[in-house]
């Protein structure tokens, strides 16, 4: 589960700059907020309030979450663009805003240049999840329908352009198929949508997905990473279970509007990479199915870059043009 970060990661050149720490002095003096741009319930909305919880309390000032669902995540992306670089709002970044974004030409902010990384916050892979009464038995009952009829078949997002469809569209060029697509607003309504029946597969987040598999609401056929899932470790990962090489994960971030001083960008890395070291935080991140590599927001932003590459192949490939 940590090798693609891992990976990303070490190609990264660890640079940070030595700047006076001024700025953040008397940081924080007021409350600040967490953007989670998909509704809540989902691997955003988790992460997110987790982090928040572990500021509050380190901090001793109130971080709350506020939900901006919309666009598969650029709503709410733009508004921390356009806010105040002062480290008051912050935001809990996807692929589809800082890597895939070139899925839609017309957004009326730059996301690579009007968004701070601070870090990586997590990766995770994803889970292929049908109904639990659901007729596909395993991924290879999936597999061979989505071949056979694949406009037979619907499949849930997080949103348009979202890591979970983006691992999605990887799957459907890897077997030279498609399937219907049906956007949320995020995982959780979608998932009320695939337990009752009404679509009928999602390679959802595993973190949101996870306790309804374990609840015996969902059935899970196959997980996205390049390994099976400790937690899991009766679902076969998809390269094994059928589509050879294939492999795509979620990673999360936690980003501020541009131009925020450098000593609040490195004092909000360090709390946070302390935070997420932490043995409570690292038990969570077990039980979600997330993993977590320190690292800087030099090194984060050179992530983004190799990401990005990588998923505008998809989006050319694809010809996915979501506006």
């Amino acid at each position: 589960m940590k090798r693609t970060l891992i990976k990303g990661l070490a190609l990264c050149a660890a640079l940070a700059l030595g700047l006076p720490a001024a700025h953040a002095q008397d940081y924080p003096n007021r409350p600040l907020r967490i953007v989670a741009p998909f509704a809540p319930g989902g691997a955003v909305d988790i992460l997110a309030r987790l982090i928040s919880e572990g500021l509050t309390q380190a901090y001793g000032q109130s971080v709350v979450v506020d939900n901006k669902p919309g666009a598969s995540g650029h709503l709410g992306a733009q508004l921390v663009a356009k806010a105040p670089p002062d480290g008051y709002t912050l935001l809990l970044g996807t692929i589809g805003i800082h890597a895939a974004h070139a899925s839609y030409s017309k957004l009326i902010y730059k996301p690579a240049t009007e968004l701070q990384p601070i870090m990586v916050v997590g990766e995770s892979p994803n889970v292929v999840v049908v109904p639990a009464n659901s007729k596909y038995k395993t991924f290879a009952d999936f597999l061979a329908d989505a071949r056979a009829n694949p406009a037979k078949i619907n499949y849930a997002s997080a949103g348009a352009g979202s890591s979970v469809h983006m691992v999605t569209e990887l799957f459907q060029l890897a077997i030279g198929q498609r399937m219907n697509h049906v956007p949320y607003k995020g995982s959780s309504p979608a998932l009320v949508d695939l337990i009752s029946g009404q679509v009928d597969v999602m390679f959802d987040n595993l973190s949101s997905s996870m306790p309804l598999v374990q609840a015996g609401k969902l059935r899970a056929l196959a997980v996205t990473g390049t390994q099976r899932d400790p937690r899991m470790p009766q679902v076969p990962t998809v390269a094994e279970a059928g589509v050879p090489g294939y492999s795509g994960t979620s990673w999360f971030t936690l980003a501020a509007p541009a131009g925020m001083p450098a000593a609040l960008v490195d004092k909000l890395n360090r709390d946070v990479n302390k935070l997420l070291s932490s043995p409570e935080v690292a038990s969570r991140y077990q039980q979600l199915g997330m993993g977590y590599v320190p690292n800087s927001a030099a090194q984060a932003q050179a992530f983004f870059r190799s990401e990005t590459i990588k998923w505008n192949r998809v989006i050319e490939a694809a010809k996915i043009q979501l506006d």
